[in-house]
């Protein structure tokens, strides 16, 4: 019955979301906090699935400031979990044919999104230059996902260089963004789904780019992430990280 319920309202919720931001988006298209208040619209649903999300946000980060948030990707949960800890001017890098999806692809395009042609790297290229000239330009931040899909469990994949490109293009800092593990931790039918920690840490400066080896501060990057997240699952009680890294080893 629980199920069926949060399936009703999930489906009410997109209806009159959709519905409500495109609105606001033909009002004020691309505006810079667009994508900040559907995003926490969105973070907001977690309630209706039972889970208790608390964001942690690092002393450093001032929102009047440019960044390039990087955070971990696990599962459709996504959208109502981490969502809570997108910053204000802050737009995402997504496919450019999400802007085909009826109704959906509208408001993620008018929301002011960046979209990028995955499948011809030249275009993409482009893209990720114009995305750091906009970032300086317009005092944005950009969300992005390094892993570059969801993990669906595997722990922390490897991280595309794209999020790091930018950053250094645009000259702007890094924050990680590690949330707690969520695999397996959600059932439709059950009232209570325990709690999503999500934290937003220290923003990190790029080296100079003559000094920088781009992929040994991606991997170092990540080494952090991942030790983030385990004392984030350890803080929860959740052994999650600590079995698939052994058994990874």
């Amino acid at each position: 019955m629980i199920a069926v319920v949060r399936l009703i309202l999930l489906v009410l919720f997109f209806i009159i979301s959709t519905v409500a931001g495109l609105l606001i988006c033909l009002v004020r298209p691309f505006h810079p906090n667009n994508v900040y208040i559907f995003s926490h619209w969105y973070g907001w649903m977690s309630r209706i699935f039972g889970i208790s999300v608390e964001v942690r946000c690092h002393s450093a980060i001032d929102a009047a400031k440019p960044y390039v948030y990087i955070a971990n990707h696990q599962n459709n949960l996504d959208l109502f979990t981490i969502s809570n800890g997108v910053q204000p001017r802050t737009v995402t890098i997504g496919k450019k044919s999400l802007k085909f999806i009826p109704f959906f692809g509208q408001l993620y395009w008018l929301s002011g999104n960046i979209l990028i042609d995955r499948n011809n790297k030249s275009k993409a290229l482009n893209t990720m230059l114009a995305a750091a000239e906009r970032i300086n330009r317009d005092r944005l931040s950009v969300w992005m996902f390094p892993e570059g899909t969801r993990s669906y469990g595997r722990g922390l994949l490897p991280f595309k260089m794209g999020a790091f490109h930018i950053a250094l293009e645009a000259a702007v800092p890094l924050v990680p963004v590690c949330m707690s593990s969520t695999h397996g931790q959600f059932k439709l039918n059950r009232w209570n789904n325990g709690k999503v920690i999500i934290q937003l840490m220290e923003p990190v400066a790029l080296p100079a780019r003559e000094q920088m080896n781009i992929r040994e501060f991606a991997q170092s990057m990540h080494q952090q992430m991942q030790q983030q997240i385990a004392l984030l699952d350890s803080e929860l009680g959740n052994d999650y990280t600590a079995s698939t890294i052994a058994a990874k080893e």
